[in-house]
């Protein structure tokens, strides 16, 4: 995939992409964009280009990622892109699901058995995002920012924390099973157009959440080891 450049018009990007919506959102870009380039645009929001490029093409191609580079932008700056990403999850896309979700079973024949399974398993998800959120904010982005401020003065190298052990993020897990299961063994009557609704909203967010633990666990967490370890 083609990388996005600041001369771009940053409409006719998002014309392509419209998966892009909810991330310029994060940095306060709301549509009605003209034909602003994105060097304009950012210098219009205060916004620093280089991470906003950074971000936007880590965003929408998975073989991109310059960890130097990323590593390299003020833990700030990671925090509140993250922060924002936490607030997208827990304002929109989790009540998108839901209310699409709900739906799809009200209006699918009570005795189908596998809607329980399928109601059970969004919960659990919802419950553990909502945690780690609760988390993130009180917690982990503080302490972030904390360590950050101690050592604003010092230039820290690249550091690369050894993860040996790390197994799969279990919020990614339980959206995984969550499509799996609708995919592989739903039963009973169902209206296919809402069922297709549900996985796409489901299928948005897994994307989304897999390219922001790529910032969590690649780029903030060795940060973070790097700034305790200095």
């Amino acid at each position: 995939m083609s990388l996005v450049y600041p001369k771009m018009q940053l409409s006719e990007v998002v014309e392509e992409h419209p998966s892009l919506i909810p991330v310029i959102n994060r940095f306060g870009i709301r549509l009605g964009l003209g034909d602003k380039s994105v060097q304009f645009i950012c210098e219009k929001q205060a916004l620093d280009p280089d991470f906003f490029l950074t971000m936007i093409n880590t965003f929408l191609n998975e073989d991109y990622f310059p960890e130097k580079k990323l590593q390299s932008f003020h833990t700030s700056l990671l925090v509140d892109y993250l922060t924002q990403t936490n607030h997208y999850y827990q304002r929109s896309q989790l009540p998108n699901i839901e209310r699409h979700l709900n739906y799809f079973i009200s209006m699918s024949t009570p005795e189908n058995s596998s809607l329980k399974v399928i109601r059970k398993f969004f919960y659990s998800f919802k419950d553990e995002l909502l945690k780690r959120i609760a988390k993130d904010e009180k917690i982990w982005f503080p302490y972030c920012l904390s360590l950050s401020e101690k050592l604003k003065d010092i230039t820290l190298p690249v550091f690369h924390k050894e993860e040996e052990g790390k197994t799969e993020d279990p919020i990614e897990a339980l959206l995984a099973d969550l499509k799996s299961i609708m995919i592989k063994h739903l039963t009973g009557e169902y209206d296919e157009n809402l069922c297709y609704a549900v996985i796409v909203s489901i299928n948005t967010l897994e994307k989304d959440i897999r390219q922001h633990n790529r910032i969590r666990y690649r780029i903030l967490e060795p940060i973070v080891w790097g700034m305790e370890h200095s």
